[in-house]
């Protein structure tokens, strides 16, 4: 297989991933968009987590929230957990790497607030750890997770979302990861403030 032929093999799969993803997944998009429209409308705020390369989709969604997406508008609350190397590594210095997204949402987090959690392959027990904070303080969770998730879907709640791209492939589901997050902040701001047009 020639260079080229890779590439076209990565776009391939890639494209196929998204048809799919597309099918399967674009009312869970809605529902779970429309799910952050009630809590900003609520004055409540979105706060977002994930590992590795799912870390990248987690501030992403932040900077799209405080900055803007595609249009100027008003920032939007949306705090990533861990974000801050110092407090991480403080937070998995003195207590434990699981603590690292439960402790900033114990004290960020509160009743009425959205948890957006990304996971592109089997999830962390800190991602665990964060789900049941969030439950204890009556936080809502919308999971973005991939094929090989289990240990997420079995500590969701029948209030809770979960939104699983169709595919083993790590790059693929982060990939879909990211055009839902651009979903989201779209139909967030087309609820909020109306169309473009």
């Amino acid at each position: 297989m020639n260079l080229q032929d890779k590439i076209i093999n990565h776009f391939t799969d890639s494209i196929q991933t998204q048809q799919e993803s597309l099918a399967s997944l674009c009312e869970l998009i809605e529902i779970a968009g429309q799910r952050l429209v009630e809590c900003l409308l609520n004055d409540r705020k979105i706060l977002s987590c994930g590992n590795g390369r799912s870390a990248v989709s987690a501030r992403l969604m932040s900077c799209l929230m405080v900055n803007q997406y595609e249009r100027d508008r008003p920032s939007l609350p949306c705090i990533t957990l861990a974000a801050d190397a110092i407090s991480l590594t403080a937070i998995a210095n003195d207590y434990h790497f699981d603590d690292i997204f439960a402790k900033p949402l114990r004290a960020l987090g509160q009743s009425g607030d959205v948890l957006l959690v990304f996971s592109d392959t089997h999830s962390g027990s800190n991602l665990a750890k964060a789900i049941n904070s969030a439950h204890d303080k009556e936080i809502v969770v919308i999971a973005l997770t991939g094929q090989q998730e289990t240990k997420i879907s079995s500590l969701l709640r029948e209030t809770d979302i979960e939104i699983r791209v169709p595919s083993h492939s790590s790059t693929h589901i982060q990939e879909v990861h990211i055009m839902i997050t651009h979903c989201l902040c779209d139909l967030i701001d087309q609820q909020l403030f109306g169309s473009t047009l």
